[in-house]
């Protein structure tokens, strides 16, 4: 944990040879990256030795915390039974059983009705692509395959891919592909301090934002209408 690191090498490598997303490649270029070594709790280390206060979480993802014993004993163990096995063609592994089974517990009731499957995925980005697949082919199954549009928030942010950059409102990305695809639309942020009138209250504001769903639904029609996709709290593009 404690080994050197060559900061000028690695950096020069980086440059060289590393893709870096959301990143301006000319101020790199000229700064170089910051390179972090290590991690303990809730801090992080650059190769310059600076404790960081690693306030995002890694990217929003690193829930528990760095250093967590138990967790790298627990991935150890099945990386020496079982490191990986694949879900398809009628195959399964324990400990994706028993996980979902967990997270079926775990999960809230919306509407009345508990979530009681789990589909897995690599990312956030993945997940939300696997989610326009499943929602309009959910629709295709109830005979209603006219029933193809998303709705998503301006500056929403759901991904970086193709399918997760159209359903985020983030126009930077947008610009960068001819995106959104097809059958994805947007509504306005729900953001009361740039889009409050005078006088408004926040509660007041947050029936209007919730009008603006039900007249993009009644624009388009509620035939055509597949899903809405919301963060809970809007964060990411705000």
């Amino acid at each position: 944990m404690n080994t050197p690191v060559d900061t000028a090498l690695i950096q020069s490598l980086d440059r060289e040879h590393f893709l870096h997303p959301f990143t301006d490649f000319k101020d790199m270029a000229a700064h170089g990256a910051r390179v972090i070594t290590r991690a303990e709790n809730i801090y992080v280390w650059d190769s310059d030795g600076h404790k960081l206060l690693d306030a995002m979480s890694g990217l929003w993802c690193v829930n528990v915390g760095y250093g967590r014993e138990e967790l790298a004993t627990a991935a150890y163990r099945q990386m020496m039974t079982l490191p990986y096995y694949n879900s398809f063609f009628q195959t399964t592994n324990v400990p994706a059983v028993q996980l979902a089974a967990r997270l079926s517990a775990l999960a809230p009731e919306v509407g009345g009705r508990s979530f009681k499957h789990v589909f897995y995925s690599s990312s956030g980005s993945e997940s939300n692509d696997s989610n326009v697949r499943m929602v309009r082919r959910y629709w295709d199954l109830l005979g209603q395959p006219e029933r193809k549009i998303i709705i998503g928030r301006i500056n929403g942010y759901h991904g970086s891919t193709m399918a997760g950059a159209s359903l985020g409102g983030m126009s930077s990305m947008h610009a960068q592909g001819d995106l959104p695809i097809p059958n994805i639309t947007h509504i306005g942020q729900p953001y009361f301090y740039e889009m409050g009138q005078p006088g408004e209250t926040p509660a007041e504001f947050g029936l209007r934002a919730a009008g603006w769903l039900e007249d993009k639904i009644l624009a388009l029609g509620a035939d055509k209408v597949a899903a809405f996709i919301a963060e809970p709290v809007q964060g990411a593009a705000a």
